[in-house]
């Protein structure tokens, strides 16, 4: 039988109808595929949207990393007592078993002197240095009562973002995009936006550790492309590069019909993604819809908030686009010296575009399916360091891991409150400690997450973000 005899016998209505996959069902399967509940095919998009484990309350999560560690006792947690011992060593009893990183226990003390403001309803004290933050007090669940074992940065930083003080961990962002997929099909699922003068963890604070690289942080910047290599050089038109991605796709799609790894389809679906975000990204970056009032709550273009500010406002409209997980990072509140000045730059570039990134999300209903935390690794200590004796401004703080102060809003978390207190010296906690682990359970809890469940299996066992550890803390969440 030749081709004219098959014409004559099989229409192309006829053919489909024949195969039992009429066009109607091709497109189900094809819907059905881009959500990863495909019945006969295992997902091969490593980013197709996930239910959780539970309903959840959050969709997105906007982490504001502030690298350094900011003083709680100058900031969040009022310490009058302080004022007693201000110049004056504090008793052996008390500091016998203070391990610090480079001052010795028997430093004198440094009262702060910030004044300290109640706010809202709630009634939350609330430093000088951080007015705005403080006009949200309602909205923020301010715990003073959280710990962590690591007392040195890049340590404290991969315990925060991983769990972990071991390198080589999945961080939260990677865990999140792990278990959620990511809901933006133009924009990478987890973004890092950075300012300041860089991290200690650097990279290792948005890896995707033995997780596959597809989970890992993508670092966009505030101007010009938002990722280097963005644009297309001058030669390469659209056309041309559609061709060139639709050849290297078929040369793909048949290496995997004849192999059938599914890492191949992964490969597919990220050159995919990066063709699509050439469109996206520019459009991410044109601030001129935003009216002018908006701009100007944030402090775009105003120095020397503006890159900050341009990262918060970018957060909110990855937001809005789908983006699961947005990293900001600001570098450095490390002020073991010149505490009052560099504190108080420190504050002048992020209160102001973190109050507008919490008031614009809520003005516009995002905040409730939005969970923002905000703070560093650890924490600073009562007592004084100096580097400079000559210089009597030179007074700063060192490390201090047992009893710092983070806080958290919206996407399931109550406001208005606060949780945990600290002696009266800051020292150590006397009420509702809150470990790092216990941190990621809760926040794992907003995304619709038992965090016992949210695991990987490599080397022979299954790790988690909380790995060995970690308690839901009921009293955070609405």
């Amino acid at each position: 039988m030749d081709i004219r005899n098959f014409g004559e016998i099989q229409t192309r209505r006829s053919f489909f109808r024949s195969t039992g996959l009429g066009l109607e069902a091709m497109a189900l399967a094809h819907l059905l595929e881009r959500e990863g509940r495909g019945a006969t095919q295992p997902r091969t998009d490593p980013l197709a949207p996930r239910k959780p484990h539970f309903p959840a309350k959050a969709k997105n999560v906007i982490f504001m990393f502030q690298e350094g560690a900011p003083s709680q006792m100058d900031l969040f947690d009022p310490k009058p007592e302080l004022q007693k011992w201000h110049g004056k060593s504090l008793p052996e009893s008390m500091t016998k078993d203070l391990k610090l990183a480079f001052i010795k226990p028997t430093a004198a003390v440094l009262a702060s002197p910030r004044k300290f403001t109640r706010h809202g309803q709630s009634g939350i004290e609330m430093s000088d240095y951080i007015p705005n933050i403080a006009s949200c007090a309602d909205d923020i669940c301010l715990v003073r009562s959280m710990y962590t074992e690591a007392f040195n940065h890049h340590p404290g930083q991969l315990m925060l973002m991983s769990g972990s003080i071991q390198t080589g961990r999945p961080t939260f962002g990677a865990w999140t995009l792990y278990g959620l997929g990511s809901e933006s099909e133009n924009l990478p699922g987890f973004v890092v936006l950075s300012s300041g003068v860089g991290t200690s963890g650097g990279a290792s604070n948005f890896s995707s550790g033995f997780l596959p690289s597809t989970y890992q942080g993508v670092t966009f910047r505030g101007s010009g492309d938002p990722i280097l290599y963005l644009s297309n050089p001058a030669a390469v038109t659209r056309d041309r590069q559609r061709a060139a991605l639709d050849a290297l796709r078929d040369l793909n799609q048949e290496h995997q019909a004849d192999t059938g790894d599914l890492e191949i389809a992964s490969r597919i679906n990220a050159y995919e993604l990066a063709y699509r975000m050439q469109m996206a990204g520019p459009e991410l970056l044109d601030f001129s819809k935003e009216s002018k009032e908006t701009l100007e709550m944030y402090g775009v273009g105003k120095a020397p908030m503006a890159p900050y500010a341009t990262n918060c406002l970018l957060a909110r409209r990855m937001v809005e686009r789908g983006v699961r997980f947005i990293m900001l990072m600001h570098a450095s509140w490390d002020q073991h010296t010149y505490l009052n000045r560099d504190l108080k730059k420190n504050c002048d570039i992020t209160d102001q575009p973190t109050a507008a990134l919490i008031k614009d999300l809520k003005q516009r209903g995002l905040l409730d399916s939005t969970l923002i935390v905000w703070g560093g690794e650890f924490g600073r200590t009562p007592m004084v360091e100096i580097r400079k004796t000559s210089d009597p401004d030179n007074a700063g703080r060192d490390h201090h891991p047992l009893g710092y102060s983070m806080f958290l809003a919206g996407g399931g978390v109550k406001g208005g409150q606060v949780i945990g207190k600290t002696d009266d010296l800051g020292f150590s906690i006397v009420e509702d400690k809150v470990h790092i682990h216990d941190l990621q359970a809760t926040m794992l809890k907003c995304l619709g997450f038992e965090h016992t469940r949210l695991t990987y299996h490599y080397m022979g066992r299954d790790f988690r973000l909380t790995d060995l550890g970690g308690n839901v803390v009921e009293k955070m969440l609405a």
